[in-house]
């Protein structure tokens, strides 16, 4: 961090390149642009894919919000469709059934790491010419049939928030497959800007300040401040040559709580095998059965000094979209599954001391049912 800062550069530089190229490489793909956060590569890639008003794009309800906001920021309008109960993921039956004649795309999330099915959800985008965009943002370096997530879509979109698997602190990337695409997403990034030239994955030859650029102040299209600072680029490059022995620890973690909760009444395990699939661990989320009282469990998990979340509740269902008047198709397994959720302490450097305490605790609050 301190050479970044010895630097004339603290945007727009060398470790940006560096950091888009490796991400480029690492995905097998031909661009890659970091941005400010996974919600402004969201929005981003809608606009480069030229969606807008009176277009609809299929999402899943089972997510976080930001999927549902960016459609809606760009004036179109989301579409929910339901998951699969395995994998939390949307699936071809499910965006056949809420396809219609404005539908333009569909935003896929591979929820909590795992991947979602591309290959059928690939053949239902052919069938109805619709664009896809993957959301990756819980999912860097998971694997489908041998190819990362992120590489099967339009464009892809990842985030880095400290929660996520690697971080920059805040901050995001989305990957592109044409020159056309992420010369559209350098431009959106970037206040809308003219592309003066492009180096390794698709970022400016020379960056800094004005003084380095004659078309600063010259704009070709009205755009938006989501460059990602060098120093953010240095953390991420770091953190992106450590990703293998990171999984491989989260990996580790989630068999340990697999191992200690199997076969615990009332306590539905998320999927350790998806056949295919190579799972990049974000979050351990298990299901409660219905007789069990989800905020009992919390409150005496709470009580231990063991936090725990609940992911997702469904967007369709949150204050903010509950509101507007919108037909909702029938989400079963999305209402059945937010509201059951429990998410476990779970960290790259979870020790198995501490494990073994949450799973201690879990088994003991699943028991203490309120009277």
């Amino acid at each position: 961090m301190t050479a970044v800062l010895r630097t004339p550069y603290l945007s727009l530089g060398p470790e940006l390149t560096a950091f888009e190229a490796a991400l480029a490489d690492y995905h097998s793909t031909e661009y890659a642009l970091a941005v400010s956060s996974g919600t402004a590569g969201l929005y981003m890639a809608l606009l480069t894919l030229d969606i807008g008003e009176g277009d609809e794009v299929i999402v899943p309800s089972f997510a976080f919000i930001a999927v549902a906001n960016a459609v809606r920021q760009v004036g179109a309008t989301p579409v929910f469709a339901d998951i699969d109960p395995g994998t939390l993921n949307i699936t071809a039956e499910t965006v056949e059934r809420v396809v219609s004649s404005r539908s333009r795309g569909v935003i896929v999330v591979h929820t909590f790491g795992i991947p979602a099915d591309m290959v059928g959800l690939r053949g239902v985008a052919k069938r109805h010419n619709l664009v896809i965009v993957e959301d990756a943002c819980e999912a860097i370096g998971a694997e489908l049939n041998g190819r990362r997530v992120g590489s099967f879509g339009d464009l892809a979109v990842f985030g880095f928030y400290p929660n996520k698997q690697i971080t920059t602190g805040e901050g995001g990337a989305v990957l592109a497959h044409s020159q056309a695409n992420a010369e559209r997403l350098q431009k959106l990034r970037n206040q809308g800007r003219g592309v003066a030239g492009t180096a390794a994955g698709g970022v400016p030859e020379a960056g800094g300040g004005h003084s380095k650029h004659s078309d600063w102040l010259h704009h070709t299209e009205i755009g938006c401040n989501y460059r990602l600072s060098e120093m953010a680029c240095a953390l991420g490059r770091v953190q992106l040559g450590r990703l293998e022995e990171i999984l491989g620890l989260r990996t580790e973690a989630a068999e340990r709580y697999a191992s200690l909760l199997c076969g615990v009444d009332g306590v539905e395990l998320p999927p350790i095998d998806v056949p295919g699939c190579s799972i990049s661990w974000f979050v351990y989320v298990v299901r409660l059965a219905g007789h069990v009282d989800r905020v009992r469990v919390q409150q005496v998990l709470a009580e231990r000094g063991i936090a725990s979340g609940t992911y997702f509740p469904p967007i369709h269902q949150q204050p903010a979209w509950s509101s507007i008047e919108q037909e909702i198709s029938a989400l079963p397994v999305t209402e059945r599954v937010g509201s059951r959720t429990l998410a476990l302490p779970f960290f790259t450097r979870i020790t198995a001391d501490e494990q073994e305490r949450v799973a201690a605790a879990l088994i003991e609050a699943v028991g203490i049912q309120k009277d």
